[in-house]
């Protein structure tokens, strides 16, 4: 998936649109309510991914349950979260190395992981 295939589905399922906070590339979705990001989308450099050769990658940000991080790890295409907390969040290359499908539950995951709490309904 690229950013614009993220963009696109993000906005399809969630009515969301990327927000460029620090008027370059990168990309923060977030929650409309409460303001929270549940994906960031970024340009990094291959070396601080520990990736061979020289350059940048894009790469995505999400939210995941710890358990899962530390599984995902272990799989081409995934690496400690860049920037964020490593035990909650995970970075996903979008190099096509991870499989669009597992891209987007991941971010469907990360935006229910961020949601505001739901009020119990009064009876």
């Amino acid at each position: 998936m690229t950013r614009q295939d993220i963009f696109a589905w993000a906005k399809r399922r969630y009515g969301t649109e990327p927000d460029y906070p620090w008027g370059d590339n990168s990309a923060v979705l977030r929650h409309k309510e409460n303001n929270k990001w549940y994906g960031l989308i970024m340009e990094v450099g291959r070396d601080k991914l520990g990736l061979p050769g020289e350059g940048t990658v894009e790469a995505l940000n999400v939210k995941c349950d710890p358990q899962m991080v530390g599984a995902l790890r272990t799989r081409e295409g995934f690496h400690p979260a860049y920037h964020m907390n490593k035990e909650k969040w995970i970075t996903i290359r979008l190099d096509g190395s991870v499989p669009k499908e597992d891209i987007k539950n991941l971010v469907s995951i990360s935006y229910q992981m961020t949601e505001p709490p739901r009020k119990p309904k009064k009876s």
